[in-house]
């Protein structure tokens, strides 16, 4: 099973914060996955301050393909509301989506991820 790394990870492990220690076990281990999604929420930062190595090697992870299903991302968007998980994102919902498709474990730090664990049963690791 892989573990699908959130962009909020990876920003974390880049500026060497504390909060993303177990990033380098899952590399070395050959579990980060990651989607079109959160690249296009890294890359383009990243080719701002010339991180071409970082670009290249966040290029060569293991990409999993992107089906989104919107009844199923309306589905779960009503989920959430009726939580009152209010604040969910759509990107959050299509890389929770995107997860559970391919039978991920999402890794973050954002808070919504927690309420998509106890709404749509995301698997967070």
């Amino acid at each position: 099973m892989g573990v699908l790394v959130d962009t909020s990870i990876w920003i974390d492990y880049f500026k060497g914060g504390d909060d993303s220690t177990d990033l380098s076990t899952l590399i070395d281990e050959n579990l980060v996955v990651t989607n079109d999604i959160i690249l296009a929420e890294l890359v383009p930062y990243l080719k701002v301050k010339k991180q071409v190595a970082v670009v290249k090697l966040l290029q060569e992870i293991n990409r999993l393909p992107m089906q989104i299903n919107w009844d199923e991302i309306v589905e779960f968007q009503v989920k959430c509301l009726k939580a009152g998980a209010n604040g969910v994102g759509i990107p959050d919902l299509i890389i929770a989506q995107n997860a559970k498709a391919n039978n991920c474990k999402v890794y973050s730090l954002d808070k919504h991820f927690r309420l998509l664990k106890q709404t749509i049963k995301v698997k967070l690791y």
